[in-house]
């Protein structure tokens, strides 16, 4: 289009109003359609200056208390001003809402997270409830192509943590060219001053809302209310927990605080009030999307899997509240703010309230199976990788955790609680002694099962077995280890001892008893002092208990090999003396009689070796191997 006849290329020069009220109409796409197909601010600067110039003077025409002495003109005029407003900023908005379309493009997310496998999330996918022990391990007794996929999703395919560059400080992006933003805000300036604030406002926020929506998209933030999201399997949620607060940190971090440093670029100046309105228009609505996912997971039913999860959510808002703050510190944004901080203190509130579930559940977990063999339980197994990664999260559970367990006492007389005095742990925090709690539970609830064994010899080995795992656990994990105490780390050392020494009084006593002397010797002029048919019986007797004995404790497991060995020198350390030193006594009076082969049928190292087959979990041959033969 030309300009008019009197248009001086000087963009200071005022442009007469009847010139303005020409170019506004010129440009009026309702009634041209050169207008409808030619954007003002796609073409010539000239053009836009000159189309500026024409909106500014129509307003200072419309400021005027009068352009014409006489009233019927003055009324005439009026009518022209207002209908050239109307047309400008009809005009205005749509050169708006262009600029911003065409100078909105998808964030760059690859550079914006990266792959990152020390990332603070902890790999707990192998936590299961604890009603839902693997029976098969009971009765033991023991990738896809990443093309097409958003950055988050080729993160989590390579079973990978990945995270924002910067986790510690907002990081802004220009989200639209500098250039633009100085139009944008040229024209944001005139409808404002026009009274077209909601018209801009609105057209603002609903290109800025689609270009956070896709990024949201991008970034894998679904909508789904806190319904949708409760109903969803817990396996499928803790991989969109994941996904979750790597999305967060990019979300607020850097995308939120980009577009509100977008809105305060374009309406610098025109005021705090208008800018804080453009910014809550465009991610009001994602953010509360973004935040509702959290809070279904903080109200969502408790269990013991969840967890760990649930500490991560709150870690990770933790660390983004001073962002939030940042953020969103304006009044019109106190809603985003509040939710932030509610779902923070319902997070810490389900945490505290599945610790003391946990305790309950181990408390009371009901499976009556003894495990073959006497080996670790999986309730034993579970609870300490349970608590080994509550340990991890010592930091933030000390702070979370202010209160001591509710325990029994030795004075209660409740035969369903064990006894827990907290006068022998003086000094220790509430969440050390929740985990001591948890392993006196635990180890109260292994008493109980050890019962179901008809044998006494494998209950004791059952204990030995378990409260050594219990020790190995605390041991093999510092933080543990720290909380737990050497004190107490002891006291688990001298209970499993004992159950070692229970084992042995309960399986050897009766056979080294065979190998004493009393009731072999007899009086007589005519006998040589020892009775041969008492000492075969003798010889009979030890035989068969410990055939039975190897056959039997064979197929029991100590899965722990130095444990495993400890235990085996143990019983040779006594049985072997004892066997070497009354076959030396009496081995004479058995050979000089008829089949001694039927008496004497092992030597001391058929017995030593015999003592290695203990405790492997496997079934040996009925007969021992008679090596000495």
């Amino acid at each position: 289009m030309e300009p008019p006849e009197n248009y001086s290329r000087d963009t200071s020069f005022a442009v007469p109003f009847e010139d303005a009220q020409k170019i506004i109409l010129r440009w009026d796409s309702t009634a041209s359609e050169e207008a409808r197909e030619r954007m003002i601010f796609d073409g010539d600067r000239q053009e836009v200056d000159l189309y500026l110039q024409a909106v500014d003077e129509i307003q200072k025409s419309m400021s005027s208390t009068s352009i014409s002495s006489d009233h019927h003109d003055q009324d005439s005029n009026d009518n022209k001003v207002t209908s050239a407003i109307q047309i400008a900023m009809a005009r205005l908005e749509d050169e708006f809402r262009n600029i911003l379309i065409n100078h909105t493009s998808p964030v760059e997310l690859d550079s914006l997270i990266i792959s990152d496998r020390a990332s603070l999330n902890h790999n707990t996918s192998s936590v299961r409830s604890i009603t839902e022990f693997d029976q098969e391990e009971v009765r033991r007794g023991g990738g896809d192509h990443d093309d097409g996929l958003d950055p988050i999703q080729r993160a989590d395919s390579t079973n990978s943590s990945a995270s924002y560059r910067s986790t510690s400080s907002i990081r802004e992006i220009d989200l639209i060219p500098l250039e633009a933003v100085a139009d944008l805000q040229s024209i944001a300036k005139r409808m404002i001053s026009a009274g077209y604030f909601r018209e801009c406002i609105q057209v603002y926020g609903s290109v800025r809302k689609s270009a956070v929506d896709a990024s949201f998209r991008r970034l894998g933030i679904e909508k789904l209310s806190i319904g949708d999201i409760q109903r969803l399997e817990w396996e499928t949620l803790e991989t969109k927990i994941r996904r979750w607060i790597r999305a967060a940190k990019v979300c607020v971090r850097i995308l939120f605080a980009s577009e509100k440093q977008l809105c305060e670029e374009i309406f610098y100046g025109i005021g705090t009030a208008i800018d804080d309105a453009c910014f809550m228009e465009t991610v009001k609505g994602p953010a509360i999307q973004l935040f509702n996912f959290a809070e279904a997971i903080s109200i969502s039913r408790r269990s013991p899997e969840k967890m760990f999860k649930i500490l991560d959510l709150h870690d990770a808002l933790m660390g983004l509240s001073p962002d939030i703050d940042v953020v969103f510190e304006s009044k019109s944004a106190d809603s985003v703010r509040v939710q932030a901080a509610e779902i923070l203190s319902r997070l810490a509130e389900a945490a505290r309230g599945i610790l003391s579930e946990f305790e309950s559940a181990v408390l009371r977990e009901p499976s009556t199976v003894a495990v073959p063999g006497g080996t670790i339980h999986p309730l034993t197994r579970y609870v300490m990788n349970y608590i080994s990664l509550i340990s991890d999260y010592k930091q933030t559970l000390i702070e979370l955790i202010m209160s001591k367990p509710s325990t029994g006492s030795r004075y209660s007389g409740d035969p369903t609680t064990p006894d827990m005095e907290f006068a022998e742990l003086e000094g220790k925090t509430p969440l050390a002694l929740h985990l001591i709690w948890i392993i006196v539970i635990l180890q109260f609830n292994l008493e109980g099962k050890s019962k179901h064994y008809k044998d006494a010899s494998l209950a004791h080995l059952f204990m030995m077995n378990n409260v050594h795992y219990i020790v190995q656990k605390v041991k093999g994990s510092p933080e543990l280890r720290e909380m737990i105490g050497d004190d107490y780390l002891r006291k688990l050392t001298g209970k499993f001892r004992q159950a070692a020494t229970s084992y042995q009084r309960a399986t050897w006593v009766s056979v080294l008893y065979c190998l004493r002397d009393e009731g072999l010797h007899v009086s007589g002029s005519f006998s040589s002092g020892v009775s041969k048919s008492a000492l075969r019986e003798r010889f009979k007797t030890f035989n068969a208990m410990f055939e039975e004995v190897h056959r039997t404790q064979a197929t029991w497991l100590i899965p722990d090999s130095q444990l495993r060995e400890e235990l085996r020198i143990s019983i040779s350390e006594k049985l072997i003396p004892a066997y070497r030193s009354f076959l030396g006594r009496f081995r004479s009076h058995i050979e000089s009689g008829r089949h001694p082969e039927n008496y004497i049928k092992y030597s001391v190292e058929d017995l030593e070796n015999a003592v290695l087959d203990f405790f492997e979990g496997y079934p040996v041959s009925q007969h021992l191997r008679r090596r000495s033969q």
